[in-house]
């Protein structure tokens, strides 16, 4: 199953992209396949035919992991 990450680059719009895989703190590039911004259109900077691209972590601000439809469904406890 594929996770979805918005990447936020240096000096660069957010990414979206899925990754096989979390990343880990020892991981020092992020693979991402289906590379595209937030709103699903396709990079400027990159090739409309790329599917697969190696970002390095040293260009990273932060990475925000995109929920899938699966954990939005679970409903936690509510205190009132």
């Amino acid at each position: 199953m594929a996770i979805t990450l918005l990447l936020h680059i240096n000096n660069e719009d957010p990414i979206l992209c899925e990754v096989d895989q979390m990343i880990t703190p020892a991981d020092t590039v992020i693979v991402g396949k289906n590379p595209r911004r937030r709103d699903g259109k396709d990079l400027n900077n990159v090739q409309p035919n790329v599917t697969t691209v190696i970002w390095p972590m040293n260009r990273m601000n932060f990475v925000e992991i995109i929920p899938t439809e699966e954990e939005d469904k679970v409903i936690s406890f509510v205190r009132e």
